[in-house]
């Protein structure tokens, strides 16, 4: 009996190494698993995941912006900031801080997560809200917004009443006040 036991504590040690190395195997692969499908997340994804977080964008053509992200969409955030809320154009954005750890896929946004920039800008023109339109250049149109195109927008400049049109490709943010 004294042999089996013998082969038996073998046997059991054999087993245990055998699943130290799996587990070491299966560890690495998962590491490798995680970072390539980490490599799906989106910006816009982790920015789901930090709505109503304060958190500070870094804006081309305005530089920082604070506010508590309360919207995204399709292109677009929207931060409410105090006396002012930001229309952000997601291209614009050069880097975001404060945004929380994980991610939200886009499977599981909201169904207002899909709308496109033109839906907040529309609703900012039908309210003819005085706003400030930020270009990644760093040029500031003050005006109303009138119009919302399929890649552009309109806007009424302040005292001359010209109109300028601001493409999408070039437009940062903007920043409309409260009255």
């Amino acid at each position: 009996m004294g042999w089996e036991r013998e082969l038996f504590g073998v046997l059991d040690d054999l087993e245990q190494q055998a699943e130290a190395a799996y587990d070491l195997e299966r560890a690495a692969e998962l590491a490798d698993r995680s970072r390539a499908e980490y490599q799906q997340v989106t910006l816009a994804s982790r920015l789901v995941a930090s709505l109503d977080r304060e958190v500070v964008l870094e804006v081309r053509g305005v530089g920082p912006t604070a506010g508590v992200l309360e919207r995204v969409g399709t292109g677009w955030c929207h931060l409410r900031a105090p006396g002012q809320d930001w229309v952000v154009h997601l291209p614009a954005v050069l880097a975001v801080r404060d945004a929380a750890e994980r991610s939200v896929p886009e499977v599981a946004w909201p169904a207002t997560a899909r709308l496109g920039l033109g839906s907040p800008l529309r609703r900012l023109a039908e309210a003819a809200e005085r706003c400030v339109v930020r270009t990644v250049e760093g040029t500031a149109h003050d005006g109303t917004l009138s119009r919302v195109g399929a890649d552009f927008v309109e806007v009424r400049t302040g005292g001359t009443g010209r109109v300028v049109l601001v493409a999408f490709t070039g437009l940062a943010a903007v920043q409309s006040r409260d009255p």
